[in-house]
């Protein structure tokens, strides 16, 4: 009765922040835009990879990255997505200090590709159990980790 009592109290209190989940089985492309251009207050648009693949294009903080939507059963909901953000460098890079920054670095994962430029991937999974509040900490993350690798590559 105490536990109980106690819980409602708590919840009363002012300031006192419910965490909004994400829907059941993850977003779908729709939900990340709207939550991108109404939550996060960030310039999205829709893109379509040269393999037809539909994906999210973000402008912020002086460069591009894309989200690409992982995990989708049963139509456009999907249980996880991939922020990812390649850089034109003319193949400056190898892969021995891409191997530097993953070890250096948690969260984020770097590598060359065909032609030896760099490229940063984040995945985050949605399900189960994701909230709004967690992928926003998720985008920071990301963003932060946007901010170190473009020094990184002097870019």
């Amino acid at each position: 009765m105490r536990a109980n009592i106690l819980a409602i109290a708590l919840l009363l209190l002012p300031g006192v922040a419910v965490a909004r989940d994400l829907p059941s089985g993850g977003l779908t492309l729709d939900e990340i835009m709207a939550w991108l251009q109404n939550d996060v207050h960030v310039p999205a648009a829709y893109d379509t990879s040269s393999d037809g693949t539909k994906n999210i294009k973000v402008s912020v903080d002086g460069g591009n990255f894309h989200i690409y939507t992982y995990d989708c059963k049963g139509g456009d909901r999907c249980g996880s997505l991939q922020f990812s953000a390649g850089y034109d460098t003319k193949g400056a890079w190898s892969p021995g200090p891409m191997n530097d920054w993953n070890r250096d670095n948690r969260w984020v994962h770097a590598y060359v590709d065909k032609v030896n430029d760099p490229w940063i991937e984040y995945d985050v999974d949605l399900t189960p159990g994701g909230t709004y509040e967690l992928l926003g900490d998720e985008l920071g993350i990301w963003r932060d980790s946007v901010s170190n690798f473009r020094k990184f590559i002097k870019w």
